[in-house]
C-alpha cells in the first residue's frame, strides 16, 4: 500500500493508520493472527475520518482541495473518457501545457474535453506552471471549444487552478483579453457545456473555462474570486490571516450551492478524492452522465436562453432607492 500524505488536522488519523501498518507488518513477519485487531482499528480509523471530515472549516477544505495526491484533470480523462486524442497549441503563440484538452468519447458519444493540469513532481509542476494558464492556454481552450461547436460536440471542462498566471509576459500578451474573450465566447457557444470544479477554482483563471450550462463541484473543492492568501494580503496586509479570509469568502461547495452559483455537489469518498481516485471517478462519471442527459436534447436557442438566464441570475441585491421611497411614505 502506498504511503499516504496526511494534512495537519488529520494527525489523529495518521497516528491510527501508523499503528495499523505496524500490526500488518507484524502479521506478515510472524505466524501470529491479529487480523481481528487490524479490522477493528481499520473501522475505528474510518469512523474517525468521518467524524473529522464532518466538521471541516473552509480553510481545512482549502487544504484538501490543494492536496498533492488529489486526482487531476488527466486522471479523470483516463478514467471517465475513452479514445482521448490530445490537441496542442493556440495557433498564435505556443502550446501552454498548464491546460490539456482534446477529442474523446463519453459513454460512446464524441465530445471535447479540456481542463487545467497541475504537476505531480517538481519537473512536471514547472512544465505545467502549477496549473496557472497564460493567454496562449486560454486561447488554446477557446480553439478547442470552437472546434467542438463546428462539429456539434458537447464540451466537458475541468477546473483546477490557483488562478491565471500573473507574470509580466502573460500581461504583455493580453491575459485579461484572453480571459474576457473566453467568457464572451462560452456564453454563446452553441453546444452543451458542462464544467466540474475538481480542486481549486481560482478567480478569472477558473471562470475562463467555466461559463457553462451545468456547473458541478466536488465536495471538497473550492471556487472563489481570489485565493484566501490573496484576500488576506489585501484586507489585512498579511497572508497569515488566510484562515479568516477563507471563512469570509464563501468558497466551499455547500455555500456556493446555497447561493445558486453551482448546480450540483459531487460527493467524495471518505477522506477526500485522493483516498480513492477510482471511486471518485465513478461518482463523477455518474454525475456527468446525469448532467449531459439533461442538456443533450435541448434545441440550440433554448440552450442559449437558459445559459443567459443562468448567468443573469448570479448575485443578489436590494434596491435601496425603492426602499427609501417606501419608507418615506
Amino acid at each position: 500500500m502506498g504511503k499516504k500524505t496526511f494534512l495537519d488536522f488529520e494527525q489523529p488519523i495518521a497516528d491510527l493508520e501508523s499503528k495499523i501498518e505496524e500490526l500488518r507488518y507484524v502479521q506478515t513477519e510472524s505466524a501470529v493472527d491479529i487480523s481481528a485487531e487490524i479490522e477493528q482499528l481499520s473501522k475505528k480509523s474510518q469512523q474517525l475520518t468521518r467524524d473529522i471530515y464532518g466538521v471541516l472549516t473552509p480553510w481545512q477544505i482549502t487544504k484538501i482541495a490543494r492536496h498533492a495526491e488529489r486526482p487531476y484533470t488527466m486522471d479523470y480523462v483516463n478514467d471517465i473518457f475513452t479514445h482521448f486524442v490530445e490537441m496542442h497549441g493556440d495557433r498564435h503563440f505556443a502550446d501552454d501545457l498548464s491546460i490539456v484538452g482534446g477529442l474523446a468519447r463519453f459513454n460512446g458519444v464524441a465530445c471535447m474535453v479540456l481542463g487545467q493540469q497541475k504537476g505531480r513532481d517538481t519537473k512536471e509542476r514547472g512544465l505545467r506552471n502549477f496549473g496557472m494558464c497564460k493567454p496562449e492556454g486560454y486561447r488554446k481552450a477557446l480553439r478547442l471549444m470552437k472546434t467542438a461547436e463546428k462539429f456539434r460536440l458537447p464540451v466537458f471542462t475541468f477546473v483546477d487552478t490557483p488562478g491565471a498566471y500573473p507574470g509580466i509576459d502573460a500581461e504583455e500578451r493580453g491575459q485579461s483579453e484572453a480571459i474576457g474573450r473566453n467568457i464572451f465566447e462560452m456564453a454563446q457557444l452553441e453546444v452543451p457545456i458542462i464544467t466540474t470544479v475538481i480542486g481549486e477554482g481560482g478567480s478569472g483563471g477558473a471562470l475562463a473555462i467555466s461559463v457553462a450550462d451545468q456547473v458541478l463541484m466536488l465536495q471538497y473543492a473550492i471556487y472563489s474570486v481570489i485565493s484566501p492568501e490573496g484576500c488576506a494580503s489585501i484586507l489585512w496586509k498579511t497572508a497569515d490571516r488566510a484562515q479568516d479570509a477563507a471563512d469570509a469568502l464563501a468558497l466551499t461547495a455547500h455555500r456556493l450551492k446555497a447561493l445558486g452559483l453551482i448546480d450540483k455537489i459531487v460527493n467524495e469518498p471518505v477522506g477526500g478524492a485522493h483516498r480513492d481516485a477510482k471511486q471518485m471517478a465513478a461518482f463523477l462519471k455518474r454525475a456527468l452522465n446525469d448532467a449531459y442527459r439533461q442538456l443533450s436534447d435541448m434545441h440550440v436557442k433554448d440552450l442559449l436562453d437558459r445559459r443567459y438566464e443562468r448567468l443573469q441570475s448570479y448575485g443578489r441585491f436590494t434596491d435601496t432607492k425603492a426602499d427609501t421611497k417606501a419608507a418615506g411614505r
